[in-house]
């Protein structure tokens, strides 16, 4: 692992070919799982305030989950994360061409694109397949980034060495969301140097301040 001020990232970043193929994976992650997205302390004000502009375009089982249990559940000590359809797909989840043969989306997401919402989904689900995990409190607190490879993603692997992507790309805007563009300005050059010191992964040049990356970004 690699420090970049109070984050710890998994070596796993310095070569990792990924980009999301929905054409191959439809969506899988928002709805394959054993809860919901894992949400941040103050996601759950922003699903609540979301929920009245994004609720006509829910499937009718979605609202009704949503009308017996709220957009989230759990607790302090366990953490939190969004409810979820009969314990599978979240309840924000909608389909391009139907459930069981389209493509599963998000509804938050779809109206963020659509300039009517400001939040535009969980962190969590941005940053997937990599798990953001705190320890600690206050300002001994310490994030761990790890990547979680899953069979559900495994076609995003081999469209990432198609189209040249790594994963510390694509997640550039979902991880300046969480930490800030002068944390991930230094989580780049970082990452650099450290491919550098072990010999692994591309060794690109770090795109000089406001530029804008070639890469397609997470979705």
């Amino acid at each position: 692992m690699f420090a970049v001020d109070h984050v710890l990232v998994s070596d796993a970043l310095l070569d990792a070919p990924f980009a999301c193929h929905l054409g191959s994976c439809f969506g899988a992650c928002c709805v394959h799982g054993d809860r919901g997205a894992p949400l941040d302390p103050d996601e759950r004000e922003a699903l609540e305030e979301a929920l009245p502009v994004v609720e006509p375009r829910l499937r009718p089982e979605a609202r009704a989950v949503i009308a017996r249990r709220g957009t989230w559940e759990g607790t302090e000590r366990g953490g939190y994360h969004t409810t979820t359809v009969r314990g599978r797909e979240c309840v924000f989840v909608v389909y391009d061409g139907g459930a069981g043969s389209g493509v599963a989306k998000c509804a938050l997401q779809q109206a963020f694109w659509e300039g009517k919402l400001g939040f535009e989904k969980p962190v969590s689900c941005h940053l997937y397949p990599v798990r953001a995990e705190t320890y600690g409190e206050g300002d001994e607190a310490v994030d761990v980034l790890n990547y979680e490879r899953i069979d559900l993603c495994a076609p995003a692997v081999p469209h990432g060495e198609r189209t040249g992507v790594q994963l510390a790309d694509f997640l550039e805007r979902p991880l300046t969301r969480k930490y800030g563009a002068a944390w991930t300005a230094k989580f780049r050059e970082t990452l650099r140097q450290r491919r550098l010191d072990v010999g692994i992964g591309p060794q690109d040049e770090v795109p000089a301040p406001g530029e804008t990356p070639s890469a397609p970004v997470a979705s």
